[in-house]
């Protein structure tokens, strides 16, 4: 190990100190790369959210149960797992331009036909489509999604949690909006125009993004997601992103239902309850993305303060019954917005965490190399997003709302505990090593100079 390396291992920089300068004003590729992908992101929530306020009652119109709707719900997240770790491992020999705006271009036709369903016959011809629509849509959005990580990580090697963070505004502001929007739509012109309008929205990007967007040239590595995954650090990461994407994902199918009978509120303030989530989640996440690029060596505390944060409030969302303290409204909210701020908190340092650790151990530095990584950040919170409503739904019903939060809390907690012992093991390592070999430096000095 060298001088440089030593260094790099005593200021916890990822990159070499070269590659740290960072021009203080953006590029024109940069700033084209940073609006194409925040009107991916905004484009997408939305139109993944207009389904929460009308579609559950129109498909049990149409002959679908309960939990077909909910399976309706699930199989986005489940074909996005999967078509995630595909699009990841062949960004580069596809284009990440080219996979970007085509995954828009699908999206975008595939909500509008989504509109069209009404149309179709009642029982399982519709219950089939509606799962069909649903899969191609899902294809569409990994293809978007993974794009959009990997251009953004390529135009913004140094600062990426920073505008992941800044990118975090549109991707709440479109969950924010997408429910309202579609349900005055919905109640204003029936079932077709939310769908026929936000389809068009997004089909509107496409020749915008074809534009805007710059193409990378990339040479296919040989790393894989195999050899990325069996990495310790990594597979802790991962783990960290899907407990807290589970536990996110636990409060749609749930939470709406408890505050409508815990709270005696009506309909229509329920999503005023959700907004406490989602703003303190998109206004904190830049600062906490700031925080994680400038100071690297703080993105081990974010992650493990936030997942034990995440996991104390989903104890007192109930309140779990062990505590004995009555559910109130403004406790509820409370909770909410911190649970907001402690996603931040761990979700902000992944990417880079990631992506350091890649570099530590030899993987080559190149789009291929963000591709897997983006790939693998989208397939492991739609896997989460697909386990959360599940689980949830199930403890929901047997157990209640208070106690499933309760254990819903228990992974945030485990991917803590499970990243603090790896953190302390880290940096015992790093000391020893450090000594080994100041040790060696000294044994190697001649005695006279």
């Amino acid at each position: 190990m060298g001088s440089h390396e030593a260094a790099s291992l005593e200021t916890g920089n990822d990159r070499p100190q070269a590659a740290n300068e960072e021009p203080r004003r953006l590029s024109k590729e940069q700033m084209f790369s940073l609006v194409a992908t925040a009107s991916i992101n905004f484009c997408s929530m939305i139109c993944y959210s207009i389904l929460g306020p009308f579609f559950p009652r129109e498909a049990e119109n149409k002959g679908a149960n309960t939990t077909i709707v909910g399976l309706i719900f699930g199989c986005f997240a489940l074909i996005n797992f999967l078509s995630s770790l595909i699009m990841g491992k062949y960004l580069v020999q596809i284009g990440a331009k080219f996979m970007l705006v085509a995954g828009m271009f699908v999206s975008g036709w595939v909500t509008i036909l989504f509109g069209m369903l009404d149309r179709a016959p009642n029982g399982p011809v519709f219950i089939g489509l509606c799962f069909l629509v649903r899969a191609v849509d899902a294809i569409g959005f990994a293809a978007a999604m993974t794009a959009s990580f990997s251009i953004l990580a390529k135009a913004f090697p140094n600062n990426i949690a920073t505008v992941l963070g800044i990118l975090e505004i549109f991707t709440g502001l479109g969950l924010v909006l997408g429910p309202p929007i579609g349900g005055f739509l919905y109640q204003t012109f029936g079932y077709e125009v939310p769908f026929i309008a936000l389809g068009c929205l997004v089909l509107l990007m496409v020749p915008l993004n074809m534009y805007l967007l710059p193409s990378y040239d990339a040479v296919p590595s040989k790393d894989s997601f195999w050899k990325l995954t069996l990495l310790p650090k990594v597979l802790l990461l991962c783990l960290t992103m899907f407990s807290l994407s589970g536990s996110l994902g636990f409060l749609d199918p749930t939470m709406s239902l408890f505050v409508l009978k815990k709270f005696k509120l009506p309909a229509g303030y329920v999503g005023l309850v959700f907004l406490g989530l989602a703003l303190s989640y998109s206004l904190s996440s830049p600062l906490l993305g700031f925080l994680s690029d400038k100071m690297p060596h703080l993105r081990k505390w974010l992650l493990v303060l936030g997942s034990f944060l995440a996991s104390l409030c989903y104890f007192f969302l109930g309140p779990a019954p062990i505590l004995h303290i009555d559910s109130k409204l403004w406790l509820f909210v409370l909770t909410l917005v911190l649970i907001g701020f402690s996603l931040g908190m761990s979700l902000m340092p992944l990417f880079p965490e990631v992506l350091s650790t890649a570099y530590e151990n030899g993987f080559e530095e190149g789009l291929s190399l963000l591709g897997l990584i983006s790939g693998l950040f989208n397939a492991c919170w739609s896997l989460g997003s697909f386990v959360g409503p599940t689980l949830g739904g199930f403890l929901n019903d047997k157990l209640g709302f208070e106690w499933a939060a309760a254990i819903q809390g228990g992974f945030p907690l485990l991917s803590a505990l499970a990243m603090g012992i790896f953190y302390i093991h880290e940096a015992s390592h790093r000391r020893s090593r450090s000594a080994t070999l100041q040790g060696t430096e000294q044994e190697t000095s001649p005695l006279i100079r």
